[in-house]
C-alpha cells in the first residue's frame, strides 16, 4: 500500500464490554490520527447490533478494531469481518481467542516452553479446596478472570485467607478463572509490531501507584510510571523482548502485540499475558514504547493500517 494513498477507515469502537469507556477513548484518538494522516474515517460504535449494517454501508478500505474485552478482543469481531471480506488491524480469529483466554494462552505458551506462573484454573461449579491451592501455588497468589482485560476482577490474595474474597470478585466477571502464584518482581511489557517481519519495541517498565497494575492505574494519568528502557539487566531486557516475539508468533499473532512479563530478584522473565489490542490512548503503554524509537502516535497507526493491507 501506497502510505500517501487516501483510505476509508472504519474505527470500531465502544461495545458491549466491562472496557467500553476506554475502548470509546482509544476510538476516537485513532479516528483523529489516522484523519490527521489524510483518511477518510467512519467512526462505528459496535454496542448495537444495527453497527453491521453501518459497517456494510461503509465499506471501508480497512477496519481498525478498537474494541477491549469481549465481543470485540475474543475474535468475534474478527469473525464478523472474515465473513464480510474486510482487512482489519490486528490479528485474526484464533489468535485474538487464544489470547483473550488466559488459560488456553498458557498451555500455548508453556507447550513453546515460554516460562508462564504456575496455575490453578477453576469453573464456576468446581469445589475450592484453599489448601490444596496454596499447596500448589504458595501462599500469596493473583486471582483473575480467564476473559477479560483492563485487570477487571484481578485481586492479589496476601494470603490464603484472602482467597475467597478474591476468587468471588473474579466469578463476578467470567464462569472461568485461574489463580496465579505471585511472582515479585519489575513489571516489564513490550510491544511487538508487523506480520512476518516484526518489530520489538523496547522494554517499558510499568511503575503503578497502587500495588499492582490496575485499572485506574493504567487509564487514569498519573497513576502510573512508564520508564523506557525498564531499570532491568541487558540480559533480563533481552529476554523480555525474546519472550514477546515468541509469544506472538506461538499465538500467531498479526499486526501488533504486547506481552505483559515479570523480571525476579533473580532476573528470570516470566510471562503473563499478550494483549492482541493494547490500549492506545494517551496513558497507553504501546505508543509510549513507539515513541520512545521516533514513532508518533499518528505514524504508529498509519503502519498497523498498512499491516492490515499487507497481502491482499
Amino acid at each position: 500500500m501506497n502510505s500517501q494513498e487516501r483510505l476509508t477507515v472504519a474505527v470500531l469502537m465502544g461495545g458491549k464490554s466491562g472496557e467500553r469507556e476506554v475502548s470509546l477513548n482509544t476510538g476516537g484518538q485513532v479516528a483523529q490520527a489516522l484523519a490527521a494522516m489524510g483518511h477518510e474515517v467512519v467512526p462505528i460504535d459496535t454496542r448495537e447490533n444495527s453497527f453491521i449494517g453501518q459497517l456494510v454501508d461503509a465499506a471501508p478500505d480497512v477496519a481498525f478494531i478498537c474494541l477491549h474485552g469481549r465481543l470485540g478482543e475474543d475474535g468475534t469481531v474478527q469473525g464478523l469481518l472474515e465473513l464480510l471480506g474486510m482487512a482489519y488491524v490486528g490479528s485474526g480469529v484464533l489468535a485474538s481467542a487464544l489470547a483473550m483466554d488466559k488459560v488456553m494462552s498458557k498451555h500455548f505458551f508453556a507447550h513453546a516452553g515460554l516460562p508462564t506462573p504456575d496455575y490453578v484454573h477453576l469453573r464456576a461449579d468446581d469445589r475450592i479446596d484453599i489448601g490444596t491451592i496454596t499447596a500448589a501455588l504458595g501462599e500469596k497468589t493473583v486471582v483473575k478472570p480467564a476473559n477479560e482485560g483492563s485487570a477487571l476482577g484481578v485481586t492479589i490474595a496476601h494470603e490464603p485467607s484472602e482467597l475467597d474474597a478474591a476468587i468471588a470478585e473474579a466469578f463476578r466477571f467470567d464462569d472461568d478463572i485461574l489463580i496465579e502464584r505471585f511472582i515479585a518482581g519489575v513489571e516489564v511489557t513490550v510491544g511487538v509490531i508487523g506480520n512476518d517481519e516484526l518489530t520489538v519495541l523496547p522494554t517499558l517498565e510499568i511503575v503503578p501507584e497502587h500495588e499492582f497494575y490496575d485499572y485506574e492505574s493504567k487509564y487514569v494519568p498519573g497513576m502510573s510510571r512508564h520508564i523506557i528502557p525498564a531499570r532491568v539487566s541487558a540480559e533480563a531486557a533481552a529476554e523480555c523482548q525474546r519472550v514477546a516475539v515468541e509469544a506472538h508468533r506461538t499465538l500467531g499473532c498479526r499486526g501488533m502485540s504486547r506481552a505483559d512479563t515479570i523480571v525476579d530478584d533473580e532476573g528470570t522473565v516470566w510471562l503473563l499475558e499478550t494483549n492482541t489490542i493494547p490500549g492506545m490512548t494517551t496513558t497507553s503503554l504501546l505508543p509510549d514504547a513507539a515513541r520512545a524509537t521516533g514513532i508518533e502516535f499518528s505514524e504508529l497507526c498509519e503502519r498497523l493500517v498498512r499491516h492490515a493491507l499487507e497481502g491482499r
